[in-house]
């Protein structure tokens, strides 16, 4: 390595020194020592790159052109060969073309045209055949140069009069049939595809069209040899520089001037394509350049240099390795000891170093603030130490010397330290050997750390702990806790011991699941087993309320479960279960009552029709006596017939069937029974509540009209409630138009029954009813459906109350409006609607369903 003074000295020997070469020297002298250095070494790397730059550029173009002119041979060679195959076959154009004319002109027999295309296939020994073809594809002249000298190949047919149709036994394809079909539809020369004939051979034909005045009569067609055409079109000195072949569009190779294993084994280097014209049909020429030797001299020079550059370049980057590492190390040890130094410095545990005989040899800033002595004030120091305190030295004695013996406790130890202005503070101190790079034990490291927040701490969790335990005891509900993983009780509080004893599977029982400790000892803590979630979602979900049934207890509870991470880390499941026996059974109460206002209201809806109800059957009654004595007297008198007897008891007997209908749809109705859902068509429960509310139609001369879907889902409800609730409806608004002595225009219910859509409920089932009447006064539609409000002086409030919540058990929703016209009050209408079931089938209707019913009617 050049040294700083040789460089100056040769500067200053070069001649024409100037400006830059000063400047120079005085941007060299401002530099450090270390940069200076760095500088000498990076010189010679950079020449020794720039000389190899250099050289690999020169020979790089020096390859490139002996690549360009290669590549220009190649493609000169390959447009030659094109040149000379393009010529040959116009040239054997023009002649079939000439042959083609006298033909057609009748200026050449069979005869003549034998010798004539012995001629042309003598003079051209790429052509194989000629034939002359009909238009029906009958070959009547051949002449063939492979006639001469090779036999005819089994199966082959070589008749002259054959068919045109050369068979391809490699292929199973007929090439030249759609070369001749193309000639005789566009009436000028086409050459076929690629083929091989019958002789095993790769061949193209042309087909030339022979015309008269009559129009098409046929082709003259030859056979050219692709190998033929190759070995006599190519020149010997082309074939000696460039290999030659004839490929298809897709890249296959018909044939060419090399062997298929010296092509298939040596990639070519340099390739040119042209079309062969004038045969086109994606017959391509390609033309290919190999390298057969290489430069050796030349390539022998260019690796003994790039060889002694590269040792070179290894060695001046071995040397600046070195000294980088050299200035990395000693730049790493000055921030190893940095660091170090900063890290103790901002560290909150205290560190103190003591010697083999117990003097002080190192503190730390945080240990000097813990005890507020100075750093000064307790190097160098033996014991007693001055922030032992004065009244437990003999304590401090005893751990010191415990200490030196190295019996110190491996988790530490609590003390009570002193500080200078003598206040005291709970602190831990952990104390390990401190060994040299020798492996010597030199002296003992001890860490301090100030336990005073943190004990304070504790005993305040202590005492919440204790608080919190103390409310958990005096809960009236069960709290308990289970392991997810090990599915042992974690927590019981006294409730659950009451009830269920210290048992986890009371917990599981109520939370419907079971813990199986064997399956969940290897499970990942962080994913609950149970739904395969992590522990993250599972804490953060909430609460899973429900009611559970204890067989064993004999008791109803509101259960409540969620996952927690348990103070160990683990997932765990709380549970807290409330009793709530006395409220079920309560509830349990209620319903029964329910179920007996609604009885009741029935009741008392058919109290309120009863005599309607018996007016209705009083004419089936009366019908039937006076079919009776008719039939008595006309017996008597002999006046009637076994014909005239059967029609007047056919008549008598459906009016007792009508009679027995009645009293069927009123015990129905009136009748006691649990409430039961079960699949229900609308139409059977529209039909049940028009029979019952005729009768009240009828008596206040009220008409009922129905407009029914004709396409009606089935309804999984309980059928006698809502019947119960149709009926209620429209016997108010028949009392209300009654009630208020409407006109006769205007004494008329309406009853529209669809399948609708909604946003909320989905697909329902809407039921309105709409009158004529008064409509409501704005002060009752607010308190239209709660209990014990009417409007009417004797009504009980308890119809509309029911009606709601029998629509509401069963997810539907009521609501009644008045119908305005203007300002004007024109009626009210009452709506309900009641949730498709999924899985029911469409109501479809009888054939014959009217759209509306007129109950005022006289009977039958």
């Amino acid at each position: 390595m050049p040294s700083r003074s040789s460089l100056s000295t040769a500067a200053s020997r070069t001649p024409g020194a100037g400006n830059s070469n000063r400047f120079f020297w005085q941007w060299w002298r401002k530099q450090s020592p270390n940069q200076q250095d760095r500088y000498a070494t990076l010189g010679p790397l950079v020449s020794v790159l720039l000389f190899l730059a250099a050289i690999i550029a020169a020979f790089w173009y020096l390859r490139n052109e002996e690549l360009e002119r290669e590549q220009e041979s190649v493609k000169r060679d390959t447009e030659v060969v094109q040149q000379q195959i393009r010529m040959r076959m116009i040239e054997s154009q023009e002649q079939l073309l000439r042959l083609a004319r006298e033909i057609s002109i009748k200026a050449v027999n069979s005869e003549q045209f034998m010798s004539q295309a012995s001629d042309f296939v003598r003079a051209r020994p790429e052509v194989i055949s000629v034939a002359w073809t009909q238009a029906d594809e009958t070959v009547k002249a051949t002449h063939s140069a492979m006639n001469l000298y090779l036999p005819a190949p089994q199966g082959l047919n070589l008749d002259p009069y054959a068919s045109l149709s050369s068979y391809d036994p490699l292929r199973g394809v007929q090439a030249p049939q759609s070369a001749f079909k193309l000639a005789k539809e566009r009436n000028q020369p086409v050459y076929s595809q690629p083929y091989i004939n019958g002789l095993a051979a790769r061949v193209i034909q042309i087909q030339v069209p022979l015309i008269d005045s009559t129009g098409f009569i046929g082709t003259l067609s030859a056979e050219y040899s692709l190998e033929a055409l190759m070995r006599y079109m190519v020149p010997r000195e082309i074939v000696s520089r460039h290999a030659m072949s004839l490929v298809q569009v897709g890249g296959e190779v018909l044939t060419s001037t090399v062997s298929a294993s010296t092509e298939g084994s040596a990639k070519p280097t340099f390739v040119h394509e042209v079309i062969v014209t004038p045969v086109g049909n994606g017959l391509i020429l390609r033309g290919m350049g190999f390298r057969t030797s290489t430069n050796l001299v030349g390539n022998t020079l260019f690796w003994m240099v790039v060889a002694l550059s590269a040792l070179t370049v290894w060695t001046l980057v071995g040397t600046l390795r070195h000294m980088r590492r050299r200035a990395q190390i000693q730049k790493t040890l000055v921030q190893e000891t940095n660091f170090r130094r900063a890290m103790e410095n901002s560290m909150l545990t205290g560190m103190r170093t003591i010697d083999l005989e117990g003097r002080i040899t190192y503190v730390n800033p945080a240990f000097c603030a813990m005890t507020g002595f100075a750093e000064d004030e307790l190097i160098g120091f033996v014991p007693p130490y001055p922030y032992w305190p004065k009244d437990r030295l003999d304590e401090f004695n005893r751990m010191f010397q415990q200490e030196l013996l190295g019996r110190s406790p491996t988790g530490g130890v609590e003390v009570v330290m002193q500080r200078r202005d003598i206040s005291q503070f709970d602190a831990r101190m952990y104390v390990s050997p401190l060994i040299d790079s020798q492996g010597n034990q030199t002296g003992w490291m001890t860490s301090v750390t100030n336990i005073t927040e943190a004990k304070r701490v504790r005993d305040q969790l202590t005492a919440a702990h204790e608080r919190f335990t103390t409310v958990l005891e005096g809960l009236d509900a069960a709290v308990s806790v289970v392991s997810v993983q090990r599915g042992e009780l974690l927590f019981a509080n006294r409730s659950y011991r009451l009830w269920f004893g210290a048992n986890p599977g009371a917990h599981s029982e109520l939370t419907g699941g079971e813990f199986d400790p064997a399956d969940l000892a290897d499970g990942d803590e962080s994913v609950d087993n149970f739904g395969n979630l992590p522990t993250q979602e599972l804490t953060a979900a909430g609460v899973d309320a429900r009611d559970i049934y204890m067989e064993s207890a004999q008791k109803w509870f509101d259960v409540r479960a969620r996952y927690i991470q348990w103070t160990d880390g683990h997932l765990a499941q709380m549970l807290i279960a409330t009793d709530i026996t006395a409220r079920r059974q309560g509830e349990e109460a209620a319903a029964r009552q329910a179920e007996k206002a609604q009885f009741t209201s029935r009741l008392i809806t058919m109290g309120e029709m009863a005599s309607t109800v018996a007016h209705e059957l009083n004419q089936p009654l009366a019908a039937i006596s006076n079919y009776c004595s008719g039939m008595v007297s006309r017996i008597k008198s002999g006046s009637i017939g076994n014909e005239g007897l059967i029609e007047a008891l056919e008549k008598t007997a459906r009016q007792a069937q009508r009679a027995g209908q009645i009293i069927h749809r009123i015990r129905q109705f009136v009748k006691r029974s649990e409430p039961q859902r079960q699949p229900a068509r609308a139409r059977d429960i529209i039909e049940a509540v028009l029979d019952l509310a005729g009768f009240e139609m009828r008596r206040r001369r009220v008409t009922l009209n129905s407009t029914i879907a004709q396409r009606l889902p089935t309804l999984m409800v309980d059928p006698i409630l809502i019947e119960q609730v149709l009926l209620n409806l429209l016997k108010n608004a028949a009392e209300a138009i009654d009630s208020a002595q409407m006109p006769q225009s205007r004494r008329h219910v309406d009853l529209r029954v669809q399948l609708r859509k909604t946003e909320d409920q989905g697909e329902v089932v809407e039921f309105v009813v709409t009158d004529a009447g008064p409509g409501m006064k704005a002060e009752m539609s607010s308190r239209l459906f709660e209990a014990f409000h009417s409007s009417k002086a004797e009504g009980l409030g308890i119809g509309l109350s029911l009606c709601r919540s029998i629509i509401e058990s069963h997810q539907g929703r009521i609501g009644a409006e008045n119908i305005y016209n203007g300002s004007t009050v024109m009626g009210c209408k009452f709506t309900f609607t009641l949730p498709v079931d999924s899985s029911g089938a469409l109501d479809f209707p009888d054939s014959v369903t009217p759209p509306s019913n007129d109950l005022l009617a006289d009977n039958p």
